[in-house]
């Protein structure tokens, strides 16, 4: 008996895949690809917070542009950002035409001046603009998705943000400045 590894005599080896088979193995094996790649979001899958900056309208037409403007410094690095950005990508495309959301990398040396001007010194930090352009209030830290909600509603229907921990009003430096107003009763501090 000959051994398993040899062919009996007068057989012949299988045949040869035809062009015809080999093309279509090809055409199978490319679209599995693309399935699969589809199916994953492609190659490189732009995450959200990716995706908002890159779609992210200038800082100076979004002040001027006559809509409420929701500002977020943010970095790339940043995990409470890239957790929030879903909801801020959802308020995008539900506010689309509304509001105006601006993304400002915190690690872009471009946006100095903007983080000088707002005293940004932790992210993310958002800043609300009514349509005038003019500051209306601050948020630091992340926030949920309905906490977005209500913030956003409350600057398109021009009504005062809503109090949630970390959100406040701004207040100008000559507002800062003036002295304050002279009080008339004594405080319990009072040694006058």
């Amino acid at each position: 008996m000959p051994p398993p590894s040899m062919a009996p005599s007068g057989s012949s080896p299988p045949p040869a895949l035809g062009r015809l088979e080999r093309m279509a193995l090809a055409a199978v094996a490319a679209v599995l690809v693309v399935l699969m790649l589809w199916l994953r979001g492609g190659l490189h899958p732009e995450a959200p917070l990716e995706r908002l900056a890159r779609q992210s309208p200038e800082f100076t037409t979004a002040i001027a542009d006559g809509r409420p403007t929701l500002v977020e410094f943010y970095a790339d690095w940043c995990e409470a950002c890239r957790s929030m950005a879903p909801a801020m990508e959802t308020i995008e495309r539900q506010r689309h035409g509304q509001l105006d959301v601006v993304l400002l990398n915190v690690d872009n040396p471009r946006w100095q001046p903007e983080l000088e001007r707002y005293d940004v010194n932790g992210i993310p930090q958002l800043e609300f603009f009514d349509a005038a352009g003019d500051s209306v209030g601050r948020s630091i830290g992340a926030r949920s998705g309905p906490e977005l909600e209500a913030l956003t509603t409350a600057l398109v229907e021009g009504e005062p943000l809503p109090r949630l921990a970390g959100v406040g009003a701004v207040s100008s430096l000559a507002e800062a400045a003036a002295p304050p107003a002279a009080d008339t009763q004594a405080g319990p501090r009072s040694h006058g």
